[in-house]
């Protein structure tokens, strides 16, 4: 018997292979990289532009090559600092966030000077916490860790708070604790926030930790950032920055990869482009 019901088409992308989902998620954003980089390729050598003031992508590609070996070195300086940074960041920011989601008293005490702590930016503070800590890797982890904290601990407090009061109490009914409530209801139900913080945070820790080497270091992108423009390197300074830039996406895409693997249940796709 022949049914009435149209043929249901196959779902788009949840069914596709590996590579279709990865091309369907990254492919409009690297044409459009690669478009940008073509366009700036074509200016920069049609308007004649000196290397020393806007080089090319290919010059600076060809840089990325040949300075692999002095990047890479560089590069294991401030990846220790960003993963530690961030590290300190993460624990202190989820901890101080339910500290403050369970004590209501404590959380409208500190929460506004939290907010106004956003204030004073924080490159301003890299040079005095370099004189209090001194050239070691302290002012660097400070640094990042500073960048990184505020998201995460608004994230936290605000996805803890953010949580439906009506299974608190179907959790007292059941003769539950407040630790109770927090282990089994509220902290699970407030991990697709907390990870939002954690993602905006990632984006920062590189940023940070390329501001603490700024301040003081004798290592790192940081400092090889200044030695390059300092030297007139341009090409070198724009390699640096692409490499930063390449921790960065790396440290968010670790971050989004942990959301899948531990908060499953709330798997969405805003993380990444859909």
């Amino acid at each position: 018997m022949l049914s009435d019901h149209p043929p249901v088409p196959n779902p788009p992308e949840e069914h596709a292979g590996p590579a279709r989902r990865l091309a369907h998620a990254y492919g409009p954003a690297l044409l459009l990289v690669a478009a940008g980089l073509g366009l700036w390729e074509l200016l920069v050598r049609v308007l004649d532009v000196p290397d020393f003031i806007w080089p090319t992508p290919s010059l600076i590609g060809a840089t990325l090559r040949d300075e692999a070996g002095l990047l890479a070195d560089h590069t294991l300086v401030t990846l220790g600092e960003v993963a530690l940074g961030f590290l300190i960041a993460l624990v202190a920011g989820v901890a101080i966030g339910i500290a403050l989601h369970l004590w209501r008293s404590a959380r409208r005490a500190v929460y506004p000077v939290l907010i106004a702590s956003q204030s004073i930016p924080t490159v301003v503070l890299a040079p005095v916490l370099v004189l209090a800590l001194g050239f070691n890797i302290g002012p660097k982890l400070a640094i990042v860790a500073l960048f990184c904290f505020f998201p995460i601990v608004v994230a936290t407090i605000d996805g803890l708070r953010g949580v439906d009061p009506e299974y608190a109490r179907m959790m007292l009914t059941l003769d539950a604790t407040r630790l109770d409530i927090l282990r089994r209801v509220e902290f699970p139900a407030a991990l697709p926030q907390i990870f939002s913080g954690i993602r905006i945070a990632a984006t920062y820790a590189a940023i940070g930790a390329v501001f603490g080497e700024w301040a003081g270091s004798d290592a790192g992108l940081g400092w090889e950032l200044v030695q390059a423009q300092g030297r007139l390197d341009t090409p070198l300074v724009f390699a640096t920055i692409a490499v930063v830039a390449a921790l960065a996406l790396v440290l968010f895409g670790l971050v989004v990869l942990a959301e899948r693997l531990l908060v499953p249940w709330a798997r969405r796709d805003d993380a990444l482009p859909s």
